[in-house]
């Protein structure tokens, strides 16, 4: 009795922050509709969320018109496992770098999934009826012995349990050298294109053999290398152009009616550099990490280090929006750089209009931009916001000048709680965010724009 008095207690907090890497979530993916949500974790596995609508009466009697709804899991499956390169003694991870959607055609749907070198077509179908009343099996499926047969029976289809299939129907390997960073389903619904660092490919969706190079930056001497791609997209009407971004915070816009070969630009976007703030990071923090044709396709949407910058495609002298996501973090990039922090990645959406954007921070933090009257917010995604109905609440990064209660200083911010990976709904206020192994999906009752201040 003694010693069961002394024991000591489990750390529950410990348990509940413990995350295993393979957990970690690495991307995020609406399709059309917003129906389907798609993520993909470091550990090869793609979860699919479906959206479950209320009933009339629900809503009504929570005083709401419409179906909000709610994001359960339809399906799980293991994407890509572990692999290994034998011709470089490489070990190729089974993390899911990028999911796309393809546009829906029937009563299936189609993803693309990809790490560092695979890119594999996945068909989700479902299936709630079963065949009965077989001539030549038995109702376990065997064979049976045709001289019993006596007459023969039309099989009928009887009601089942729903069931979720997932089927690999294409696997496009062998593409790609270097390490596969974006796809994009093209316009025409017949091909995408895989970038990794130094090339871009284009695949056709019914031919995994082979793919078409229409970008390739490599050099003759890999020591006269200055860039590698970091991005690359489709537009979104037009089946002819797309964009990629670079290390070095250019974007190149490429038309394929001009060359099969797309070295030669059509539009070269690029912010002229002050030489009076010039140091040590300038190239680090200018790399591109992510960049999003808007829905109407007039705009682009680029995030990196510190910024997001909104580019007019009429306009290739300098974006026409700059947005400081966490511009206090400037006299931070030494220690940034010490903790490799200053490499991350993160991505940035539009939302459905293209009036508002989103990127994501540090300490769970993401910001959100209205692009009419260029205020911002900071928003934090944590536990006790994913409560149903809770309402999310802003923060503030205490700088400099007057503190107000609640404030974050810098200095406490919690580097390992970043808000990388993100997702707006294509024609609602709900937005996904990925923050380490947790998903919250948050939906705006009220207007976005209304409430950024």
């Amino acid at each position: 009795m003694g010693e069961d008095a002394e024991s000591p207690k489990i750390n529950h907090t410990f348990l509940r922050d413990y995350v295993t890497e393979a957990d970690v979530i690495s991307t995020v993916e609406f399709n059309q509709t917003g129906d389907l949500l798609a993520t993909g974790d470091k550990g090869g596995r793609v979860v699919i969320f479906q959206r479950e609508t209320d009933s009339k009466g629900e809503s009504e009697e929570v005083g709401e018109t419409g179906d909000s709804g709610e994001y359960n899991v339809y399906s799980t499956f293991q994407s890509h496992e572990p692999d290994f390169d034998y011709l470089k003694s490489l070990e190729i991870e089974e993390k899911i770098n990028k999911i796309r959607w393809l546009p829906q055609q029937n009563a299936a749907h189609f993803l693309l999934s990809t790490n560092d070198k695979t890119i594999k077509l996945w068909k989700v179908s479902e299936r709630d009826k079963r065949p009965e009343g077989y001539n030549l099996k038995d109702e376990e499926g065997r064979l049976k012995d045709i001289s019993t047969i006596t007459s023969l029976q039309v099989p009928v289809l009887r009601p089942a349990d729903l069931m979720v299939e997932v089927r690999p129907r294409r696997v496009f390997s062998n593409g790609h050298t270097y390490h596969v960073n974006s796809i994009s389903v093209n316009s025409d619904g017949e091909t995408y294109l895989s970038a990794d660092d130094l090339r871009i490919n284009m695949w056709n969706l019914g031919i995994t053999d082979r793919s078409f190079n229409i970008v390739d930056i490599k050099p003759a001497n890999m020591e006269d290398l200055t860039e590698v791609i970091t991005a690359a997209e489709f537009h979104p009407h037009h089946c002819h152009l797309f964009v990629y971004s670079s290390s070095k915070g250019t974007l190149r816009l490429c038309d394929m009616r001009s060359s099969a070969l797309c070295d030669r630009h059509t539009k070269l976007f690029e912010e002229p550099e002050d030489p009076g703030s010039r140091s040590f990071f300038s190239e680090i923090i200018s790399s591109v990490s992510d960049v999003k044709f808007s829905h109407s396709g007039r705009y682009l949407l680029t995030r990196d280090y510190l910024t997001a910058k909104v580019w007019d495609l009429n306009m290739d002298k300098g974006p026409v929006e700059t947005y400081q996501v966490h511009e206090y973090l400037r006299s931070k990039l030494c220690s940034l750089y010490e903790n490799d922090c200053i490499f991350d990645k993160f991505e940035c959406v539009w939302n459905s209009s293209d009036t508002v954007i989103m990127t994501g921070a540090y300490n769970s933090f993401f910001r959100m931009f209205d692009r009419e009257t260029g205020r911002g917010v900071t928003l934090e995604a944590w536990r006790e916001s994913s409560k149903p109905r809770a309402v999310l609440r802003t923060r503030r990064v205490y700088s400099g000048g007057k503190r107000r209660r609640g404030d974050v200083g810098v200095d406490s911010l919690d580097f390992t709680k970043k808000i990388l990976h993100m997702a707006w709904h294509p024609s609602e206020n709900i937005i996904a965010i990925a923050a380490t192994n947790n998903l919250y999906i948050f939906q705006d009752r009220v207007n976005p724009e209304t409430q950024l201040q």
